[in-house]
């Protein structure tokens, strides 16, 4: 049985760490973008949206992935999220900077607010189940 608030609350935990996380890259990811740091900036209401979907689905597959593998205590529930960066989106970024020549700097940004998001995740709704 999924526990919708453990989900429901690591998804706003992701969104909010994301949004903390970016903000302290933001000058670095900005260079590498070749653009003008974002700086107070709010994004559009729309990309919020879409984004608290992104970590609502992740949270939600996780969420079940812990309950259907039978996974208990925290060894398990860090490798499952250690498991799940490590098998998804780092092997996407990867494929980004040798297919599509991302700077690998910028991919590594991205992969650390993932790996972030992962770990943050795959404890909330691993733990308060």
């Amino acid at each position: 049985m999924i526990n919708l608030w453990a989900v429901a609350v690591a998804t706003v935990a992701a969104f909010v760490s994301s949004s903390v996380y970016y903000i302290a890259f933001d000058k670095l990811r900005a260079a590498l973008l070749g653009t003008e740091p974002a700086a107070g900036e709010r994004p559009p209401a729309w990309k919020i949206v879409v984004e608290l979907l992104r970590s609502l689905v992740i949270a939600a597959t996780l969420a079940v992935a812990v309950g259907e593998l039978g996974i208990d205590g925290v060894g398990g529930i860090l490798l499952l999220g250690l498991g799940v960066w490590l098998a998804f989106p780092v092997t996407i970024l990867a494929g980004s900077v040798v297919w599509d020549d991302v700077p690998w700097r910028l991919a590594a940004i991205h992969a650390g607010d993932w790996l972030v998001k992962a770990v943050l995740i795959a404890l909330l709704v691993g733990l308060w189940r």
